[in-house]
């Protein structure tokens, strides 16, 4: 994948630089806040190399991407100046959609770094019960260090991550962070007498691998930084803007947000727990079954805390179990398909993507193949709801936490591992069975949820030129989106008249709405973007009048747009209008009727043959 380039088409699919208000990753996906969900052009997206599917959780717009959601994030933010991950939309929004896309961004970052410390904490307790190794050995002492760590440190490395989401700053964050483990505070803490600060009590507090309490001191933080910073002057703010939120923000988190916070995490784990030991097989069922939809939903993050708090604090978590079984029906519905259709592309996605879910990344399974067929999907539900009733009937537990596949194994080493298999098994035969059983209706091409299968492709298809004028190559253009054929394969022509028409028969897809951009998508099913003049959005619309709308019919020579030529001369624009086939991929060659010289409005100008296969 070209980062850039991918990076460059998304933005323009999603409705510009000026449409994107926050944008962040985790191990999969983009999450997108956009001003306007309705400008991102999901269906391109989805068709865009690379995107593996689209999501709407709440306002947050989603593009499922895969390994490589890393990299492109940083390209995307390359090309969105001034974009922070923590930007403040100033739409009204709904509260829950906040929580869940504040415990996402704060969790993804963290969350690499514990699942390896998690797969490491497994291997050890496995070595330990295989007599492999001593816990007195001084080797299994410094891995124990280092799988253990980030668990030990969890509020210091929530906390960078909590102030970037909330808007502090990060390294003050830690520094608040860090007081909950000074030595001072921790040998007052083991004294065993009362501590006191100005006189008011401070609840002794083991605050090792916790979480909500630093989340709650962050925010906290955020506010008295944002207020102090406002009454301290220009010259004095860096020295005394930090000081001030510590001796404010310190106290109370030590006296009261630290203590209401530990209690607020040890009652959610005893609620978890006892609904697992008075629900048993009803709570396996039930989240065993949905568990996929809840994370489609980004609700699952609400429960990582929680997990976490768990293994870290009573030494295991019986919830984190589902994960590993809704995962693995996931993968084991795609290897249904993989069993079950004939077309040899399918086949070989729905292994691909089997493999990776069984690995723990399922959203490439997900989206790409069980959610696209529909009853795979719902053979996915059925095997984690029964992967789920047998764990929770044999108390399966998970004693490290780690990505929730086949590495993250060594994480459910302990009395209930073979059971833990069994489930996992459980899960993933009886989705591929179902599958199978079930069957699904195979496509000729993809489907995309809400959008109508493509046409045929014809063995050769014309288009013709939509304006009078000289023929250039794309690659003479200045812009280069178009000049490197970003957005597919086409033809420009410099303009002698200002009336754009049709260069096929077939539908209006979108107008921009100033009138100098428009797709059209001819019956047989070729998808052409139009583009009059190089950076005339600039304009708003100035010189442009349209004449067609978004759903209408057309026939070539149609009347679209009339533009002002003269005008855009004396603007010192490019007037060239410019023709990509957006679905270029489709076919084998797209040529030109004749590479240079002129061309008459409605002469044949591109050839467009479509693919052996």
């Amino acid at each position: 994948m070209n980062y850039q380039d991918t990076a460059r088409q998304i933005i323009a699919l999603i409705g510009g630089k000026d449409n994107v208000l926050s944008l962040f990753h985790c191990i999969t996906r983009l999450r997108f806040l956009l001003k306007d969900n309705n400008k991102a052009d999901r269906a391109k997206l989805e068709a865009l190399d690379g995107v593996i599917g689209v999501n709407i959780s709440g306002d947050q717009f989603q593009l499922i991407i895969g390994n490589e959601v890393g990299p492109l994030c940083n390209a995307l933010l390359s090309q969105l100046p001034g974009l922070e991950n923590n930007a403040r939309p100033t739409k009204r929004r709904n509260p829950v959609s906040v929580v869940l896309e504040g415990l996402s961004s704060i969790f993804s970052p963290v969350i690499p770094a514990i699942a390896g410390a998690g797969i490491l904490k497994g291997l050890l307790a496995l070595m330990v019960a295989m007599k492999w190794v001593e816990t007195s050995n001084q080797t299994y002492q410094i891995l124990l260090a280092i799988s253990d760590g980030v668990f030990y440190f969890m509020p210091l490395a929530l906390s960078f991550s909590a102030a970037k989401k909330f808007g502090a700053n990060p390294y003050v964050a830690v520094a608040l962070a860090a007081v909950l483990f000074h030595p001072a505070i921790q040998a007052l803490f083991k004294a065993g007498a009362p501590v006191h600060f100005i006189g008011l009590p401070v609840p002794t507090v083991n605050y090792a691998s916790t979480v909500i309490p630093i989340l709650l001191a962050v925010w906290l933080l955020s506010h008295v930084e944002r207020w102090v910073d406002r009454i301290i002057p220009g010259p004095l703010k860096t020295m005394f803007v930090p000081l001030l939120c510590l001796l404010i923000v310190t106290p109370i988190t030590l006296i009261a947000i630290g203590p209401v916070g530990i209690f607020a995490g040890n009652a959610l784990s005893g609620g978890i727990i006892w609904l697992v030991e008075n629900m048993g097989i009803v709570a396996g069922i039930v989240v065993g079954g949905t568990l996929s939809l809840i994370i489609i939903t980004g609700m699952h993050y609400v429960i990582v805390p929680i997990m976490i708090n768990n293994i870290s604090t009573i030494g295991y978590d019986p919830i984190k179990i589902l994960f590993y079984i809704a995962n693995l029906g996931q993968a084991g519905a795609a290897f249904g398909v993989f069993l079950r259709a004939r077309d040899k592309k399918l086949k070989s996605l729905a292994l691909t993507t089997s493999f990776s879910a069984a690995m723990g990344i399922t959203e490439p399974a997900m989206y790409g193949v069980n959610i696209r067929y529909k009853r795979p999907f719902a053979a996915a539900l059925i095997g984690g709801a029964c992967g789920g009733a047998f764990a929770m009937a044999m108390g399966v537990k998970t004693y490290a936490f780690a990505l929730s596949g086949l590495p993250g194994i060594p994480g459910l080493v302990g009395p209930t591992f073979l059971w833990a298999l069994v489930s996992i098994a459980i899960s993933f035969v009886g989705a591929a069975i179902i599958t199978v059983i079930l069957g699904f209706e195979e496509a000729t091409q993809p489907v995309i949820a809400g959008v109508s299968p493509m046409p045929i492709a014809q063995s050769e298809e014309k288009l013709f030129a939509p304006v009078s004028g000289e023929l250039k190559a794309l690659n003479t253009l200045s812009d280069p989106v178009f000049a490197d054929e970003i957005f597919g394969k086409g033809l420009a022509i410099y303009p002698t008249t200002g009336e754009l028409r049709s260069p096929v028969n077939g539908k209006v897809e979108s107008v921009f709405e100033t009138h100098h951009a428009l797709a059209l998508q001819s019956d047989t099913g070729a998808e052409i973007l139009i583009h009059i003049g190089i950076d005339t959005v600039k304009l708003g619309g100035r010189h442009f009048a349209c004449h067609i709308e978004a759903g209408q019919f057309v026939e070539v020579g149609d009347l679209l747009v009339t533009f002002d030529l003269d005008a855009l001369h004396a603007e010192g624009i490019d007037p060239s209008v410019i023709v990509v086939v957006t679905n270029s991929e489709r076919y084998g060659d797209i040529s030109p009727v004749k590479a240079n010289g002129d061309v008459a409005s409605r002469d044949e100008f591109l050839t467009l043959t479509a693919s052996a296969a």
